[in-house]
């Protein structure tokens, strides 16, 4: 494991238990090859550093807006999401910290995203056991709330999908839909093509691991083709 003071400077807090750390970076794939370790993994100070992410966010935007509800949801889950998590690993070089099996090690993408989100999450909850309400509240306003001016400017929390419809309605006065194109892989690891149509054009095609993640890729792609981005 890389030297874990390095990542205690980067994240500004420094342990009492190193073993809580350590345990935040161990992913259960780790474990598998490792028996003999004695640890444990990651996913019960996931399951904690969630709740209290959620919370601590929460707790922000109540005091700070007074917009609806409704709103504040969607700014809440747009900071909180594992795409923008694992944004915030990458600041933090996380990836080069996590304990993880050869396999795992090798994997890019949109798994590794996962994972490392899922990790920044079980840091929090280290840090809440390990330091407190106060000190975990200072860790997530730092790394995640911060960005949360850019998400109400830039209108982030609404969704590529609903964009993309807003849009369409708004310059051909039609709503979009999507037809998958293709299917591929075996039923636990299969792969979706769908194609985003405005009429009978075909605007976009996304891929994903499932059909809802695959319109979204596709209406990404297709707010970028139209220039509505």
């Amino acid at each position: 494991m890389s030297d874990l003071s390095i990542l205690e400077k980067k994240i500004e807090v420094k342990f009492k238990n190193k073993d809580l750390l350590k345990q935040a970076l161990t992913h259960r794939s780790y474990l598998n090859e490792n028996t003999e370790t004695g640890m444990s993994d990651n996913e019960r100070l996931e399951f904690l550093g969630d709740a209290v992410l959620e919370l601590i966010v929460t707790d922000h935007l109540y005091k700070t807006y007074k917009n609806p509800e409704g709103e504040l949801t969607s700014w809440r889950a747009s900071l909180v999401n594992a795409d923008r998590l694992s944004a915030i690993t990458k600041e933090i070089d996380l990836n080069g910290f996590l304990m993880l099996s050869r396999g795992e090690s090798k994997d890019t993408g949109k798994a590794r995203d996962v994972i490392l989100a899922n990790a920044i999450e079980a840091i929090i909850g280290a840090i809440y056991l390990d330091q407190g309400l106060d000190v975990v509240s200072k860790f997530i306003e730092k790394f995640i709330i911060v960005h949360l001016l850019e998400i109400i400017e830039k209108k982030l929390y609404i969704d590529s999908k609903s964009l993309f419809q807003e849009k369409a309605q708004e310059f051909f006065s039609t709503t979009p839909h999507y037809e998958v194109i293709s299917e591929k892989g075996p039923d636990h690891k299969k792969r979706f093509v769908v194609g985003v149509y405005i009429e009978a054009e075909l605007i976009s095609k996304g891929e994903g691991s499932s059909k809802q993640e695959a319109q979204q890729v596709a209406a990404e792609k297709a707010l970028e083709a139209k220039g509505w981005k």
